[in-house]
């Protein structure tokens, strides 16, 4: 089910989201970035392959964000092709403020776990 326009125009504006990730019938909650480009939400891990809520969307791509007291539903897909990963970089320097955070989400080690989270 596509999210509506007011749900992809809150998750463009908000810095900063909860994404929970399962282990086993365990949900753990981690903050992070999140980006929207054409209507598109994505993420991508600051630590790179070693992120554990990267691991776990992989290992089970059945997410949830939480914003506010919204939870919205999605299923996570690597999108670490080469157009996807400009996208978000893009999007990346588009929102957030230039500096040492930003940096660490551009670095080229980390460039391949970008995820676009499909609404489920």
């Amino acid at each position: 089910m596509p999210l509506s326009k007011d749900k992809l125009e809150t998750l463009d504006e908000v810095k900063k989201v909860v994404i929970e990730t399962r282990s086993g019938e365990r949900a753990i909650g981690t903050i992070i970035w999140v980006v929207v480009d054409d209507g598109v939400v994505f993420v991508r891990s600051v630590r790179g392959e070693s992120g554990k809520w990267y691991q776990r969307a992989l290992a089970d791509p059945e997410v949830t964000l939480r914003v506010g007291d919204d939870r919205l539903r999605f299923r996570a897909v690597p999108a670490g092709d080469a157009e996807s990963v400009e996208r978000v970089s893009h999007a990346l320097r588009r929102k957030y403020q230039p500096g040492g955070s930003l940096d660490s989400m551009l670095r080229p080690e980390v460039l391949g776990t970008t995820l676009l989270l499909e609404p489920v």
